[in-house]
This record gives C-alpha cells, sequence and structure tokens, in this order.
C-alpha cells in the first residue's frame, strides 16, 4: 500500500503533470459536449476534424510560447510584444513578396528572401526588446511595451497602411498543405521548431544558464556567466519565434494585415507559460510544459466555439478557466492542499490508536 502510495505521490509531484491533467479536463469537456469532437475524416486527401482544428491552429502559439518560457526564464519577465513583431514580420514578407504592390498573383522576389528578410527583421526587434532588457536593466513588461505599440504602427508604414496580398500558390503553403500530406504544414512547422529548441537546450549549456541567470543573476555574474549577453539571446529567439509565427499566419490569409495578425496572441502565451507550471518570476522552466499549455489554450478557444459562445464573450468564459486552471497550479493551493492531507493523515492515525 505504501509502494502505491509513493508511485502516486512520484506521478503527482511531476513538473508536466497538472498541465497535461488540465489538457485531459478540457478535451474530457468537449467530449461530453460535443460527441462528434474526436472524429477525424478526410475530405479531399485533407484531415478534418475537431482535434486536428486544435492542433493546426495552436501552431502559431506553441512557436510563440517556446521563445516566451526562455524570455521568462531568464529575465523574470515576458515580452508583450511578440503579436505586433509578428505582424511586421509579415508585412516585411509580403512587402518583398509583392514588390510594393497591394495584390499580386506572381511572387516579385524569390520566396526565399521574403522568408529570410521577415525572420531578420523580427530577430532585430527582439534584439532592442533585449538591449533595453539586458543592457539597460529596463523591466521587461516596459521595455517589451514600447513595440506592443508601435510594432504595428511599424507594420503599417512598412505597407503603406494597405493590406498587402500574395496570392501565390507557393506562398500559402506555409499555412497549409504540401502535395497530397493530408497533415496542415504549420503543425510540422510547430514540431521542427520545438525539436530544434529542445535539442539546442539538452545538448548544449544554454538551458542550464538561461536556469542559472534567471534564479540569480547576481550569482551567476560572479561564478563567471555573462548574464546580459544570455538575457539578450533570449529576446533575439523570442523575437525569432515571433517572425516565424508571423509568417504562417500571414500564409493563412495570404497577406498581411497589420491590425490583426498576432492580436492578442502574447496574452495567450504569457499563460500557456503559466499553465505549463512555469514560475514567471523566472528560473526554472519545462518547455514542453509550455508547449501543453499551449495546446490546452487553443483546445479551451476551439470547445467554446463547439459551445456556440461568441467570439465577444470568448476572454470572459476563457478567463474564468484559465483563472481556475492557474489557481491549482498554484504553491499556494499546493500547500494548502499538502496541510489538508496531513491533518487528515494525523486524524487517522489517532484514530487507529
Amino acid at each position: 500500500m505504501s509502494n502505491v502510495k509513493e508511485k502516486i505521490k512520484a506521478v503527482t509531484s511531476m513538473r508536466l503533470f497538472l498541465p497535461i491533467v488540465c489538457l485531459i479536463a478540457v478535451l474530457l469537456v468537449n467530449l461530453i459536449t460535443t460527441p462528434g469532437f474526436f472524429k477525424i475524416s478526410i475530405n479531399n486527401g485533407v484531415l478534418y476534424g475537431y482535434v486536428v482544428d486544435i492542433v493546426n491552429r495552436a501552431s502559431e502559439l506553441v512557436i510563440l510560447a517556446v521563445g516566451m518560457t526562455l524570455v521568462t526564464a531568464a529575465s523574470g519577465g515576458q515580452d508583450i510584444s511578440v503579436g505586433a513583431v509578428m505582424a511586421v514580420a509579415a508585412a516585411v514578407c509580403c512587402q518583398i513578396l509583392s514588390g510594393g504592390k497591394v495584390s499580386v498573383d506572381a511572387l516579385a522576389a524569390p520566396l526565399a528572401l521574403g522568408v529570410v528578410a521577415a525572420l531578420l527583421a523580427s530577430a532585430l526587434c527582439g534584439a532592442f526588446n533585449g538591449f533595453l532588457v539586458a543592457k539597460l536593466n529596463i523591466q521587461p513588461m516596459v521595455a517589451t511595451l514600447i513595440l506592443f505599440t508601435a510594432g504595428r504602427g511599424i507594420a503599417q508604414l512598412i505597407t503603406s497602411g494597405q493590406i498587402t496580398y500574395v496570392r501565390v500558390g507557393s506562398y500559402k503553403v506555409f499555412g497549409g498543405y504540401i502535395g497530397k500530406i493530408p497533415v496542415p504544414v504549420p503543425i510540422f512547422l510547430a514540431i521542427i521548431v520545438v525539436l530544434l529548441v529542445h535539442l539546442v537546450l539538452k545538448k548544449t549549456a544554454l538551458g542550464l544558464y538561461i536556469e542559472s541567470v534567471g534564479i540569480n543573476g547576481t550569482a551567476s555574474r560572479l561564478v563567471g556567466l555573462n548574464s546580459t549577453m544570455i538575457k539578450f539571446v533570449t529576446y533575439v529567439i523570442c523575437g525569432l519565434m515571433a517572425g516565424i509565427a508571423g509568417v504562417i499566419a500571414s500564409s493563412r490569409i495570404y497577406s498581411a494585415d497589420a491590425n490583426n495578425i498576432g492580436l492578442n496572441l502574447e496574452m495567450d502565451a504569457i499563460l500557456a507559460v503559466a499553465l505549463g507550471g512555469n514560475v514567471l518570476g523566472g528560473g526554472k522552466f519545462s518547455l514542453m510544459g509550455s508547449v501543453i499549455g499551449a495546446y490546452t489554450i487553443q483546445a479551451l478557444t476551439t470547445t467554446l466555439y463547439a459551445m456556440n459562445v461568441k467570439a465577444d464573450q470568448l476572454p470572459v468564459y476563457k478567463a474564468i478557466v484559465v483563472i481556475i486552471i492557474v489557481t491549482l497550479q498554484s504553491p499556494v493551493f499546493k500547500s494548502f492542499i499538502n496541510k489538508q492531507r496531513a491533518k487528515r493523515a494525523a486524524a487517522i492515525a489517532e484514530g487507529g490508536k
């Protein structure tokens, strides 16, 4: 009996336990409210279904959550400009590919050039944020508020205040499908990004450096770590992740819509990090926890839409569920549960005497 209790305690104490439980809980609600939620079908060689839609639509959020996790762990703050940086990347990419025209049916420049330019622009935005946070020691929320406010204006300047359309099949592929493969390309891109970042963190000392700087930047400097550079690098990576997400989002609608691409996604990315069991004050982090958190948020969004919740009411319901989930994962709540268990065990022991 004691061995069983120890095993249960070992499982429940795992970092990914609560994030996985939260995701399963959301999916179970779907199973009850929407009977055909887990049904997957193939129409015209393409996979269809709520589950496919969740995994597909969560791709941008998963990529953003990866960058947000590193920034949070290293600096103890969040980058609230990632949604605007997505718009900037999309604007740069579409403007180059369209040759400055409002709408094109043929590329005016190589596809690779547009994508690389978009990623460089987003990395530059990340470097700007990183300079303010790491070098000038400005609070992350305040530093990234600059691009959060001005980023979409910059995107509007790049596109001359218009929505630039690139109606070309080769560009649509980033948000669509490749050949006869039934799985959407954004899913593959999200998997590739997560795997690459995971391998870099595990095969190098970068992950350990990020955690060390996040836990105690002063102590890290004393042992020889360049905490300024490490924080700077995480913001550059976060900007790059936003650029990739921006290209995917733009490809889905084959255009650069500066007002809507990435809108409010920065808040979902922060929530994904929190739902993943990561401490928003920095330090130790779980990349997979944030990924699970991202899918949980998207599953919740899809669930509410399936329940015919209106778009303007969606944030209210989402906020309520997120508050419940975050509360269940909070250290105070865990401490309360542990105390109650201890009291119950003590009462049982006394009754046995």
